[in-house]
């Protein structure tokens, strides 16, 4: 990781981090920017920082991959990179009622500020704080986005409000984990179709869409909203995706039982559970509880003694970043560089 050259004050081993501890492969972070680039390059991708929730990783993608352009989930994620220097055009991928703290945005001088908007009241918000808008459609996914045949007259209504209409975004998030290859393009295609239709209802030239699951089944669509790609966690590592996991939890064994299994200092309260129990090479996961996971070696193997450091791989890596402070870069078990997690919260 050539641009990741200053240590900063820290622990300089992984085996040295107080635990639980997010660490990041620098070289499998590169190669994953490096593997999108291929299919997305820099203005047809807008890395979507939710996933990994620090400017400083957002910096590092935008000198890496020449991202300049940004999607958000949250308020707090768009301040902190517009506070970062790094507010060239975010884009708001969700509703939001709060008119004041967009306002705030939109009123920088060094930012681009555009929302997602599926009602009239989304529509009054963003007329009130002034914001660039797109029009989210339902495209499958029983969550956010007006129906394909509202989009024309929503946008309609905030043409009228004065409103700069840049087009329309869609998340077939109902499609992204299918493991089926031909399925999930089927699905894909569908939900695509339905976002076109509305597009055209729409007019504006920015069809916004798609996921770490789907990046490569766009061809039409302008730019992909993907996160997860730079990290990975093993819900996605097993749809044979072209990226590898980068991000790991580095743990310590606190506790072994005579009756074969052994306990190791991280659960629910450091791992995003929502896609399934975690996974640690050459342990199968008896369960997670708060502070805690059971492990059970395989094939009749002793478990490893206490003090023992291991490497869990979050099934979902969204909510894991989010339960943790700071990112520590690593080459090998070398800490390069730690990174803050610091556009955690709403």
């Amino acid at each position: 990781m050539r641009s990741i050259t200053a240590k900063q004050p820290g622990p300089t081993n992984t085996h040295d981090l107080t635990t639980p501890a997010l660490v990041v492969e620098g070289s499998s972070l590169d190669a994953n920017i490096a593997a999108m680039a291929l299919e997305r390059p820099a203005g047809r991708l807008r890395p979507h920082v939710k996933a990994f929730k620090s400017t400083q990783l957002a910096r590092h993608v935008s000198v890496r991959g020449g991202h300049r352009h940004f999607c958000c989930a949250t308020l707090a994620e768009m301040e902190g990179l517009a506070a970062a220097g790094l507010g060239e055009d975010l884009l708001l991928a969700n509703e939001t009622l709060d008119a004041d703290r967009l306002g705030a945005l939109v009123r920088r001088d060094d930012c681009r500020i555009t929302v997602a908007v599926d009602s009239p009241e989304t529509v009054d918000v963003a007329s009130s704080a002034g914001a660039d808008v797109l029009i989210d459609v339902d495209v499958g996914l029983p969550r956010c986005g007006c129906l394909p045949a509202d989009a024309g007259r929503l946008a309609d209504r905030a043409r009228r409000a004065g409103l700069n209409v840049r087009g329309v975004m869609g998340y077939e998030g109902h499609t992204v984990a299918e493991a089926d290859r031909d399925q999930r393009r089927r699905a894909v295609d569908e939900s695509m179709r339905l976002l076109a239709g509305a597009r055209d209802a729409v007019g504006g030239g920015l069809t916004s869409a798609g996921a770490t699951g789907t990046f490569d089944m766009h061809e039409s669509t302008d730019e992909v909203q993907a996160g997860s790609y730079l990290l990975m966690d093993s819900a996605y590592a097993s749809m044979g995706l072209p990226f590898a996991t980068a991000l790991s939890l580095e743990v310590t064994v606190i506790s072994r039982s005579p009756k074969g299994w052994c306990v190791v200092d991280c659960g629910l309260k450091s791992l995003g559970m929502d896609h399934g129990n975690p996974s640690v090479e050459g342990m199968s996961v008896f369960f997670c509880s708060d502070e805690h996971t059971t492990l059970l070696p395989t094939e009749g193997a002793e478990p490893p003694p206490v003090g023992t450091r291991l490497r869990v791989t979050p099934a979902h890596v969204d909510p894991t970043v989010a339960y943790h402070s700071l990112l520590h870069i690593t080459d090998g078990d070398d800490v390069i560089e730690t990174w803050p997690v610091d556009l955690r919260g709403w």
